[in-house]
């Protein structure tokens, strides 16, 4: 996507919108390829970026020892989001929860993808479930169920594959031996062509390009709120692997 900005605020706002979406670090030079610009236009904008996250561009903010909950993070010449200190007393009770808690249906959905499909990437998973994987995918790392590997087609972004850990709690020496591997492959793969046919005909929006190309992909409405299925926890709890 190249496009020409009027202002710093402007490149900024779709940073933030990238950085959003990604769900991981991303280069500088990375989103400089997204939008177009210098890399200096993209350092320019992430200084305005973080003044504004941390509350330091609003005054009232800073009076009030407030910023925005969420933090511009930098490592390594990589940028990313991340929650604010001040909300870890409420975030840190959540992740905590859901990592001791059994796993929720989205949660097994994914790790569902991963052992069928893995090594996958997760621009995949996010295709075939129709939503932001993100979180749920840092979740399933922390647990030890599934680990991410380098792409080999593309450095610049990760491969998801179970852990032997999962293996050995789902009692199989390779995925290759889980029930209706087969099928379930065949019927993932004529959803693709399927999905391919329809964009081919003009039916269906494009799939989702991969690893980090995935945000340059238009800033579709994906985010389902993964929280609100808690309630259909299934337990396959870490204790258990």
């Amino acid at each position: 996507m190249k496009k020409q900005f009027s202002n710093g605020a402007e490149l900024q706002s779709n940073i933030e919108a990238v950085l959003f979406l990604n769900g991981e670090p991303m280069k500088i030079s990375r989103l400089a390829k997204i939008f177009g610009v210098g890399e200096r236009e993209v350092e320019e904008a992430l200084d305005l970026l973080r003044d504004n996250l941390s509350g330091r561009a609003a005054p009232a903010l800073q009076e009030n020892r407030c910023g925005r909950g969420i933090r511009l993070v930098e490592k390594d010449g990589a940028v990313a989001l991340a929650t604010s200190p001040e909300s870890a007393p409420f975030t840190r009770g959540l992740i905590e929860e859901e990592f001791d808690s059994s796993l929720t249906r989205a949660a097994l959905e994914t790790v569902s993808i991963v052992v069928y499909r893995g090594p996958v990437s997760r621009a995949d998973i996010d295709y075939i479930r129709g939503v932001n994987s993100s979180f749920i995918l840092r979740n399933l790392l922390v647990r030890g169920l599934v680990e991410r590997i380098p792409n080999p087609r593309d450095s610049r972004s990760y491969l998801y594959r179970p852990t032997f850990a999962l293996l050995r709690h789902l009692g199989v020496q390779s995925p290759e031996e889980l029930p209706e591997f087969g099928s379930f492959n065949e019927k993932i793969d004529d959803f693709a062509e399927s999905s391919d046919n329809e964009k081919g005909a003009g039916e269906a929006p494009a799939e989702p390009e991969r690893g980090e190309q995935a945000a340059e992909a238009s800033f579709a409405a994906e985010n389902k709120n993964e929280n609100e299925e808690h309630q259909d926890n299934i337990d396959i709890g870490a204790g258990g692997v």
